[in-house]
């Protein structure tokens, strides 16, 4: 499935130095949160630099395609300026925000189970359907045309790169099947990438021993 992932063209023009460290993992058995996916995000809390260079990259990267960075923010810059604070959700959902702000660096989970086709990073037309909750209702948004958005056959599932995730696909406590996607630009060291990911499966192995998880590092 990973091989079937794709960044398009106009995204690398964008910002050359984009890498993501894709890792899917089958055969999870997630359900609330408990106490050691607390620990891991009060660790993580006691480990985060808001200050990372790395928040700054993301910020450029968002301003190159038209958002304001300020407004939407990049969901490190988000978790950071709020790591002391960060809502427990779920194990699997908990496991990945805490290794997002210990690395800072954004990682996003979506349910395998969801999708339709392949996850491909492209730059919108601006039709594409964007399904949210809008006061408290089931909606359909839009992305601007130009922004850089994750999206699989049926519709976006992630919008401004990393900003805000669809409802359809993300992780509940009912998933078996995820993919994450770990995104890095320069100056993130591609060494600490990979760290990153061995961090992310450490936690979902003491999750789920049993699960099946693979990577594979693109760009």
């Amino acid at each position: 499935m990973l091989d079937t992932i794709t960044v398009d063209d106009a995204v690398r023009a964008l910002r050359p130095d984009f890498a993501v460290l894709l890792m899917s993992a089958e055969g999870l058995v997630n359900g609330p949160s408990d106490a050691a996916s607390g620990s891991w995000l009060s660790d993580a809390a006691a480990k985060a630099d808001p200050g990372d260079p790395h928040v700054e990259s993301w910020r450029e990267a968002y301003a190159a395609f038209g958002a304001k960075p300020k407004r939407t923010r990049p969901s490190v810059d988000a978790l950071l300026r709020r790591a002391d604070a960060l809502p427990a959700i779920n194990r699997v959902v908990d496991a990945y925000n805490a290794v997002s702000v210990e690395y800072a660096l954004p990682i996003g989970g979506e349910d395998l189970d969801t999708y339709e086709g392949p996850a491909r990073l492209v730059r919108a037309r601006g039709d594409e359907p964007f399904d949210v909750i809008a006061n408290g209702e089931p909606a359909v948004e839009n992305p601007v045309e130009g922004e850089v958005v994750w999206r699989d056959d049926k519709g976006v599932t992630c919008r401004r790169w990393n900003w805000r995730q669809c409802v359809r696909t993300r992780i509940t406590e009912d998933t078996k099947n995820a993919l994450f996607i770990l995104e890095r630009l320069e100056p993130y060291p591609l060494d600490r990438l990979r760290a990153a990911g061995d961090a992310l499966a450490g936690h979902l192995r003491a999750i789920s021993p049993g699960a099946r998880i693979e990577t594979r590092l693109l760009g």
